[in-house]
């Protein structure tokens, strides 16, 4: 078969001029045979933490009854399955259809918007469209991996590829431009990755690429309005639904659109008009070394929109440096001012804002995020990340309507920083926060650009604050969230056994007094 990519040392190239869909399965076969050499353990340590970010951020969501991963795990069991034909749901030993089950993980995984991120950005490469994306389809590898009976090896691989794939696309093609939502670029690399576990073929591969490029695109309608949906949090569940489907479909013998990204019908060229017989850009994959681009990707460390990290990190870091500012009670605090970046002004700083009535709104709320924090320290929280983090509890309808953090939101300024801070954005999270206070006058922050969780500070206490939002968010499932912990370490030496009952543990749901708005 003609080989539609060219090696450069730790890189592999897919070239504009090249079928990109189909050389995106034969190097995805080719890594997951470990054709290229061995991982960096370095990467195989970053991927784990990740991974057990999501898992926990999912297990935690489905304790405290958040609704969509309840109903798509609902659904999910309607589709049973015998042992090794089927995949689990977190916390399940009964197998269910595996796209059933992919989507319900991936929705709980997400739910809480509290995993990783990445931006979308590689100036090394010129590759700076600047794309989210989000770490929501683990769940699709380790379906994959029950269902051929990989090891913990080839369980990681297929974990990093996803990542990478996912990743690479969002330094290149910037899907928010033309209102499409950043999931697609993760619907592409679960076709990929999946097909490639299961042992599809390239071509197969190439036609499921093509099959959800050409008709399962989704727009960014599913996060309109000022109070958002499920379908923000299930975005990724139901692309990584439609993928697996696709492969499935591909494998039986459907033919689904070939080549697609030079197709100048599908999203990509239609945005992006291009030469002819090429598609709007060279996609560049790590494939051994250090350079993946899961290590450039960001922690959240609780439970916040990722673009309010540098006003959160600032507020803290002030808190801590002057603890008179919590001393006078809060009727003391005259206006706390963020200076913040487009996209983040126009994503978490709308007035509407100012409202928010649903977890989904309030943790997409600047006004809320700040107060609701400052609010904390003021009940005698403490001031540190660890005991200021933001957790479930702070997005009950208890605490959406805490006539502190309401009183403290009116206080609350959000001013666009211009240009000086949009074009630090996105090798950064470009943030100044002042507070006016009635007897110690007014602090700043200074400008704050890499937040504790950043790829770019990820030093000091930052794996301990890491720790401490795992074994909370772990903690509502289960009395002993450390043995939950330990069973997600260790991936890459696994038994295929212990591979494929990764997600069998017992779990209860969480005893919380108030259960999380759902309209």
């Amino acid at each position: 078969m003609t080989r539609h990519w060219e090696q450069r040392c730790d890189q592999v190239v897919l070239p504009a001029r090249s079928n990109q869909a189909l050389a995106l399965g034969q190097v995805a076969r080719a890594f997951l045979q470990g054709k290229f050499g061995p991982v960096d353990p370095l990467v195989v340590e970053q991927l784990e933490r990740f991974h057990t970010d999501a898992l926990v951020c999912g297990i935690s969501a489905l304790a405290w009854k958040t609704n969509a991963p309840n109903v798509l795990r609902r659904e999910a069991f309607q589709y049973p399955r015998p042992q090794g034909q089927g995949a689990l749901l977190l916390g399940s030993s009964q197998p269910v259809a595996a796209e059933k089950a992919i989507a319900a993980n991936c929705a709980a995984t997400r739910e809480w918007d509290a995993n990783g991120t990445n931006f979308g950005y590689n100036p090394q490469r010129g590759h700076c469209a600047g794309e989210f994306g989000h770490n929501d389809f683990y769940p699709v590898v380790q379906a994959a991996a029950e269902l051929s009976g990989a090891n913990g090896e080839q369980l990681v691989r297929g974990l990093l590829f996803l990542d990478e794939i996912r990743a690479r696309l969002a330094e290149v093609f910037p899907l928010r431009k033309y209102k499409l939502d950043h999931v697609l670029h993760g619907a592409v690399a679960s076709a990929v990755v999946y097909g490639a576990m299961l042992g599809a073929t390239p071509q197969q591969i190439e036609s499921a690429v093509g099959t959800v490029v050409a008709h399962y695109v989704p727009f960014r309608a599913i996060r309109a309005g000022e109070q958002l949906s499920d379908s923000k949090g299930a975005s990724a569940a139901l692309a990584a639904e439609t993928a697996a489907v696709s492969v499935h479909r591909a494998m039986l013998g459907y033919r689904g659109p070939a080549d697609v990204f030079r197709n100048p019908q599908a999203v990509f060229r239609l945005f992006e008009p291009s030469d002819e017989g090429q598609s709007p850009f060279d996609l560049v994959l790590t494939v051994q070394g250090t350079d993946f681009a899961i290590m450039g990707m960001h922690f959240k460390l609780g439970l916040y929109e990722h673009q309010s990290a540098g006003a959160l990190s600032a507020l803290i870091e002030l808190l801590g440096k002057h603890p008179s500012l919590l001393s006078e009670g809060p009727e003391a605090i005259e206006q706390v001012e963020v200076v913040i970046y487009e996209p983040a002004y126009g994503i978490i700083c709308d007035p509407a804002k100012r409202d928010p009535r649903t977890r989904q709104s309030a943790d997409h709320s600047l006004y809320y995020l700040v107060a609701r924090t400052l609010a904390k320290a003021f009940q005698g929280q403490g001031a540190t990340w660890e005991q200021l983090m933001l957790l479930p509890e702070d997005y009950t309808p208890q605490a959406l309507h805490d006539p502190l953090t309401r009183t403290l939101m009116d206080r609350v300024v959000l001013r666009h920083g211009g240009p000086q801070y949009d074009q630090r954005y996105p090798e950064g999270i470009p943030t100044s926060l002042r507070i006016r206070h009635a007897r110690v006058g007014t602090v700043e922050s200074g400008l704050v650009m890499f937040p504790l969780g950043h790829a770019r500070n990820q030093q000091g206490e930052f794996l301990q604050v890491l720790r401490t939002k795992w074994i909370r968010l772990a903690g509502y499932a289960t009395d002993e969230p450390q043995e939950l912990l330990e069973r997600f370490s260790g991936l890459w030496h696994k038994s295929a056994q212990e591979v494929a009952q990764l997600y069998d543990f017992p779990w209860r749901l969480h005893a919380q007094k108030e259960v999380l708005p759902e309209d």
